[in-house]
Formats: structure tokens, sequence, C-alpha cells
């Protein structure tokens, strides 16, 4: 039996979910199509770290603001759907902290030298886990657990196939599925950009019944709280969709993370995600030329600080609304 709701998002990582919560909030219902399991949003540590980000990435000045007004939608979202925002800060320790500190007051943080290091409150972060169930249970969201097979559309609406044979039609269409390959039946163009998403394969280890007050970064590697415990990444490999842990990777983050608790080496439980880049290491988010077609893919690391803007971006192209000023930067038809 096939249904037709408002909105139909395909994937259910951060920038799909985001998208859904924001859409459901202005009263249109939407389903959620993802076939489960743990996606790269759930296998991260939820950081919302324009300043960060920012420093790793040795980014523009300009680039940087647009994080920042990223960062600072946050606070409304969050309270608009459930999340919690978690505003400890993050320090970096090591000889460069003294550049650091200068790099990231010359791009407009705030931050401030501290013993070993320097520390930032401009990066935030969110739990992982409670905050993908909290967009999940968004009234007006419902969550469907199938594979999408196929996609067909004309001028007024969209046919979803699920791979079990189940069929829903609607005239908006958001396709969220971070690094996988384009779904069949989309059109070409289309087709075409999602292919040229670069996979990027992530890791990081969990130890449970360890603690850090905030997150802490150095060359190499981060430690962040964690439910129960904290979580020691990431690695970032170019061109890998391969989600077998690496035993050498895996070892040497840890040592590095643990080393900045003051502890030994030990073993923890290794987690990996694939996540999707493009060339100028900004999301996919808005309409496509194909109409009610939009997509929301590939943000890189910033999944979860870009979560809100992305929505946003979104939800005004469903609706036919003015685009925000930051819409420009994350246009899907910005490399055509």
């Amino acid at each position: 039996m096939a249904s037709s709701p408002d909105v139909i998002v395909i994937g259910a990582g951060v920038l799909g979910l985001c998208s859904a919560a924001e859409l459901a909030a202005r009263g249109h219902a939407v389903t959620v199509v993802d076939p489960g399991g743990a996606n790269a949003s759930a296998v991260a540590a939820g950081m919302i770290a324009p300043a960060m980000e920012s420093l790793l990435e040795e980014t523009t000045p300009e680039r940087a603001a647009l994080l920042r007004r990223a960062r600072d939608l946050w606070p409304a979202f969050a309270e608009t759907h459930g999340l919690k925002v978690r505003r400890e800060g993050a320090e970096w320790r090591g000889d460069d902290a003294p550049a650091a500190l200068d790099r990231l007051k010359a791009l407009g943080f705030e931050a401030e030298a501290v013993t070993g290091g320097m520390r930032t409150l401009e990066d935030w972060r969110v739990d992982v886990g409670p905050g993908l169930a909290a967009l999940a249970r968004v009234s007006g969201v419902s969550v469907v657990r199938a594979t999408v097979a196929r996609l067909s559309g004309d001028t007024r609406r969209w046919r979803v196939e699920a791979g079990d044979g189940r069929v829903w039609f609607t005239p908006s269409l958001v396709v969220a599925t971070g690094a996988a390959a384009a779904i069949e039946g989309l059109p070409s163009a289309v087709a075409e950009r999602i292919t040229a998403i670069q996979p990027i394969k992530g890791q990081l280890s969990y130890f449970a019944g360890l603690a850090t007050p905030a997150v802490i970064r150095t060359s190499g590697a981060y430690v962040a709280p964690a439910d129960g415990g904290v979580v020691i990444g990431a690695t970032m490999q170019a061109g890998d969709r391969d989600l077998t842990p690496d035993p050498d990777a895996a070892n040497d983050q840890a040592s590095r993370g643990l080393g900045l608790l003051g502890l030994d080496h030990r073993e923890g439980v290794v987690r990996v995600g694939i996540r999707g880049a493009t060339s100028d290491g900004l999301p996919l988010a808005g309409p496509t030329q194909a109409e009610g077609l939009h997509l929301a893919l590939a943000p890189r690391r910033n999944g979860w600080l870009l979560g809100p803007l992305v929505a946003r971006i979104v939800a005004d192209g469903i609706e036919g609304a003015a685009p925000v000023p930051d819409a420009a930067a994350l246009d899907p038809a910005r490399f055509d």
C-alpha cells in the first residue's frame, strides 16, 4: 500500500533528520526512509566546533564566519526539538598552542592561553545518540526502515520504491544519503554530482569509564565526552569506503588521546563511519534543477555543526522561500 507524505527524506543521518525536524516544525508531514544501523553521524563526537575546525582546516576568515553563523543556529534549533547543547568549550594542547591561539584570534574567535595549551568556549557539542533519537521522535516525523532501490519523477510527484516493494509518493524529495552511491532513477546531472562526492573513512574509539570535562584536541587526535566514557578520534582516510577497523590507526589515536588524559595505552571499542565530502569541503544543500528534488549531502566532518543551517536551506527551498545568504555557499549547482 502506497502513502503520500508531504516530504520524503532518504537518509537518517544528522542532515536528513535535522531537515525532517525543521520541515515538521513548519507543519509538513515527513517520512524518513533509512535502512537502519550505524551511520557516519552516529560514529561521531557530536562536535559543533567552528573554532577548532577552522584551525585544523586552515580556513579563510569568510569560511570561519560561515561556520560560526551555523553554530549560532543551534540554541534555538535544540530548544525546539528537545536536544541539549553542551557548551564546555574545547582545549588545544601542544607546543604549537601559542600559534593556534594567534590563529583563532585572527579568525575572530575568542580564546585564551591555559597551562599546557589554549582554550576556547566558542566550540560546543551535542550528545550523539540522544540527539539522533530526539530528532527521530519529533512530532510530524515518521522513520521507516527500508532501503530505497529506485526513484522516478514527473512534474507533479516523485515515486520512491523500496527494495522490499513498498512505494511512497511525494511532491518533495530530499536525498540525504551521505557518501552512498546515487540511487537509480535520479536525473543524470544530480547522479553525477553525487558520484563526485569523495568518501572519507573516519575511525574513533570508545572507552567506557573514562571522563574528560570538555573536548581536548592536539595534532592528530582528540578526546571528547561520550555516554558513560569518552571517544578518541578521529582518522580521515580519503577515498576509503572500507568499514573494517584499522588496528594501527586505532592504536595510534588511542595512544595520543589517552596521553591527553595522562593515561597509559589500553584497548577501546573501535567504530568506523564513511563521511562524504565535496571538493570545497561544504555540503550540497538545497534544491536541484529537477522539480521537487533537494539535497542534504556531504558535510565532510561538520555534519553536526551544519545540521540546522542545512535544514533551514532545505526547508526554505521546499517552501519556495527566499534563501538565507549562506545558501549560495552550499548550493548544489555551485560546481556546474
